[in-house]
């Protein structure tokens, strides 16, 4: 049943030191806020899941949180590298961290089969590729029906998935409108999943049935956080920050830059810095 609670609790009570989280959103409804409250709380040696890791999986790898990255595609998107997670993978600054790469299609198969609760998942692809001769989680399974070899990889099971979207309503159930990417297979694949919301309504009535994403008995958490998304956009709320994103690259770039940035933008403020900024475009 969900819980409402502010950013602070709903992270320190649902993500430990050493947990599996994915944060999760597709172009859009990436939740910066929440992985931003993740940092400010000092979370260490996380396991991070995403399909297309960008700007918030590189600050939480300079800030020293992650061990280990699972993911399809590294990149600030639309501008180039992940300089923070590149500067981990090569010189260990903050730390080394492991990597394991696959397909999309690996990535959005795992979630599919966490969410049912399999244990793998098997799916045609990686014919020809060379991801299965570095990757030794990548497996290759016989058809017992038509001896047809198929792929199979773990599925993803998160300690914690967090999403942003744009409604809940008093029951707590979540909307989300516009690109849904894994987002619901990655909560509903998680033991624990904390959704931070634009806004809060009383309840869907009127609204297409098919808008309501996640029924509330599959959510731990929601959170008010008007702007959690910011930089990147929330459909029917505000647009994609291009500029951040092409500064980013800049920022990243330097070590010092990055570490004086992170400090002012993120350790020294709270979520309701998202809803100003926000405010202000």
């Amino acid at each position: 049943m969900a819980k409402f609670q502010s950013l602070q609790e709903a992270v320190a009570e649902n993500l430990c030191d050493g947990d599996t989280v994915a944060f999760e959103g597709f172009t859009h409804l990436i939740p910066h806020a929440a992985a931003h409250e993740v940092i400010r709380q000092g979370r260490k040696d996380l396991t991070l899941i995403r399909m297309t890791p960008d700007i918030i999986y590189d600050q939480m790898v300079g800030m020293g949180l992650v061990k280990k990255v699972i993911f399809s595609y590294a990149g600030n998107p639309g501008v180039g590298l992940l300089r923070r997670m590149r500067d981990a993978i090569e010189n260990g600054w903050p730390r080394s961290i492991e990597t394991e790469e696959h397909s999309h299609a690996a990535m959005a198969n795992a979630y599919e089969a966490g969410a049912a609760g399999l244990p793998c998942a098997v799916f045609r692809g990686y014919l020809g590729a060379g991801l299965k001769e570095v990757n030794p989680s990548i497996k290759s399974v016989t058809c017992p029906f038509t001896g047809e070899q198929l792929a199979a990889v773990p599925a993803h099971r998160p300690d914690v998935a967090f999403i942003h979207a744009q409604k809940a309503s008093r029951r707590g159930d979540i909307l989300i409108e516009g690109i849904v990417g894994v987002q619901k297979e990655a909560v509903l694949a998680a033991k624990r999943a904390v959704v931070t919301v634009e806004e809060i309504v009383e309840d869907f009535d009127g609204m297409h049935p098919n808008l309501c994403i996640l029924p509330h008995w599959t959510v731990t958490s929601v959170v008010h956080v008007p702007g959690g998304a910011h930089p990147s956009y929330a459909h029917g709320y505000y647009d994609r920050d291009n500029a951040a994103y092409l500064e980013w690259d800049k920022i990243s770039a330097d070590r010092d830059l990055f570490t004086q940035w992170m400090s002012e933008n993120v350790l020294a403020v709270g979520p309701e810095v998202f809803a100003a900024r926000v405010q202000g475009l």
